[in-house]
């Protein structure tokens, strides 16, 4: 296996928030804490190694040891909870984290697992990664995550600034550039509007909010909307057979409806026109032809556009770049804004948003997950002024400005960005790997899907999945295939760390591999 370093990223946190302002977090700690001078200088000034050679080396080490028990004795005596049903059912208490480091977790069973799908995608940059203690420094200082939106901290208005300029591929410190990008006020392509959130449903939500106020006034004292009167049309990515379920926007009551939840609610505000959700089959131009030619007409007006670029709820389905063109030109010719959902695929990109590497230019984008690392709950939704339509209270959340989780961001990004390189060549590398295995047993595997970290595997039928994922898990390796939907296509879903390398590429491939070979 051969082995790769990643880039050496070192910051204090001077160097990340500005001298002026650690100064000030300074003279105001002393006032209400007695600290000497030395330790606070050691807290601003000192370098953090965000990801250290020896840690790599040593997480690289600990591979052949996944899949065994590596804590005796193992937890026996745990709490049984009080979860909901369907989360108790599902709850798998053996794999629960008793601690985690880097792209493993150890489970209450004492056993070591590999994370393969990054805890369910909100961790790109593994467990206890060393760059976070910027956080205990910043919280050492006195710093407060809890703050409000009229209250918006230095760190938080801090990260807006360059969650736009990384949005739009602007150089760092071009402030310029930057600012002509902040003035443009009608353009629906330029993203330069961040509303900081919890969650991703929220993001999303909020998006959907600020598409149907061009229909619907969201206060009464508010201006008569552009398309009053007129029944709003949601286009979203749909199954194969057309129905509704695979595209996945959040569990609030409208974007759950969006995907086929409350079929009689559901009904009734489309029977009554007072909204209709379309959808359209993935990669289907023709889906997309037939709905403009259907929709921007009469009563009708086609409100917006939702979609990921990978449909991690529906088998990691790739939409193609000839498809998302497409739509993309139908959007602008009728007004309708786009919006691209990357709470799932956002930081796995070199350009830390997906959309980027695919040439789009949404009026919305979701981020989330990814980006803080799993130390908080941190959505954001990048948007473009010309939709800037909602009142204060309009996408409201007490917890969403927090200061902390906002450096989380900052830091994420830090390394992402003086790695890009890296996590792209083993990202593609991955998506090779599983191609040729794909190729080798093709009587078990009918295609690959996804993209570099998050590719999939296509099984030919839900049994041969299930079994293949099972076999993984008892291995360590934490994979799933999604059979909670009944017509979703029997596949294995991915989703490699960030900081993966080349030896953790072969490790899950050679177990995959064994694995297939023991199903034939």
């Amino acid at each position: 296996m051969e082995q790769a370093w990643f880039n050496p990223v070192l910051r204090s946190l001077a160097d990340m928030l500005g001298d002026e302002y650690v100064r000030a977090v300074c003279s105001a700690h002393r006032v209400l804490v007695d600290t000497a001078d030395d330790t606070l200088d050691a807290l601003t000034h000192a370098k953090v190694d965000f990801y250290p050679k020896s840690f790599q080396a040593h997480l690289t080490g600990l591979l052949n040891k996944v899949g065994t028990c590596v804590v005796e004795p193992s937890l026996c005596n745990t709490s049984d909870g009080a979860g909901s049903a369907k989360f108790c059912e599902a709850t798998k208490t053996a794999a629960a984290p008793l601690s985690g480091g880097g792209y493993y977790r150890i489970g209450e069973d004492g056993q070591l697992y590999l994370i393969s799908k990054s805890e369910h995608y909100h961790a790109p940059l593994g467990h206890s990664f060393p760059g976070y203690h910027l956080l205990d420094k910043a919280r050492a200082l006195g710093i407060p995550n809890a703050t409000h939106n009229n209250t918006r901290g230095h760190i938080t208005r801090l990260l807006e600034r360059e969650l736009i300029r990384t949005a739009n591929g602007l150089k760092r410190d071009d402030d310029a550039a930057l600012g002509r990008v902040l003035d443009r006020t009608g353009d629906m392509r330029a993203l330069n509007r961040v509303l900081n959130l919890e969650t991703g449903s929220l993001a999303v939500e909020a998006a959907l909010k600020m598409i149907l106020a061009r229909f619907y006034r969201i206060e009464p004292h508010m201006p008569t909307p552009t398309y009053a009167g007129r029944t709003p049309v949601i286009l979203v990515m749909g199954n194969e057979d057309g129905g509704l379920q695979a595209n996945y926007h959040g569990t609030t009551i409208l974007t759950q409806m969006m995907r086929g939840m409350w079929p009689g609610f559901h009904k009734k505000l489309e029977n009554n026109n007072l909204w209709k959700v379309v959808p359209i089959r993935p990669n289907c131009i023709e889906d997309l032809d037939n709905a403009f030619a259907s929709y921007e007409k009469g009563p009708f007006k086609i409100a917006g556009f939702f979609h990921e670029i990978i449909m991690m709820n529906y088998g990691a389905r790739r939409l193609t770049p000839a498809f998302l063109e497409h739509a993309y030109k139908l959007c602008e010719t009728h007004d309708v804004p786009t919006v691209a959902d990357e709470i799932q695929t956002c930081m796995w990109s070199s350009e830390l948003y997906l959309f980027r590497e695919c040439g789009l230019h949404p009026t919305f984008v979701a981020i989330g997950k990814g980006f803080p690392g799993g130390q908080y709950p941190a959505s954001r939704l990048l948007f473009s002024a010309a939709m800037d339509a909602l009142p204060q209270f309009g996408a409201l959340v007490t917890n969403g400005q927090e200061e902390l989780a906002s450096l989380a961001y900052l830091v994420t990004m830090e390394w992402a960005q003086a790695n890009s390189a890296i996590t792209s060549a083993v990202g593609a590398y991955y998506e090779t790997r599983l191609g040729e295995l794909a190729a080798r047993y093709p009587h078990v595997i009918n295609d690959i899907d996804g993209w570099h970290h998050m590719t999939s595997l296509r099984f030919g039928d839900l049994r041969q999945a299930t079994t293949f994922t099972t076999e993984l898990g008892d291995r360590g390796l934490d994979v799933s295939a999604q059979t909670y939907k009944a017509d979703c296509p029997p596949v294995v879903l991915t989703k490699l760390p960030l900081i993966a390398d080349r030896p953790v590429v072969d490790f899950v491939v050679e177990c995959m591999k064994q694995t297939l070979a023991r199903m034939v």
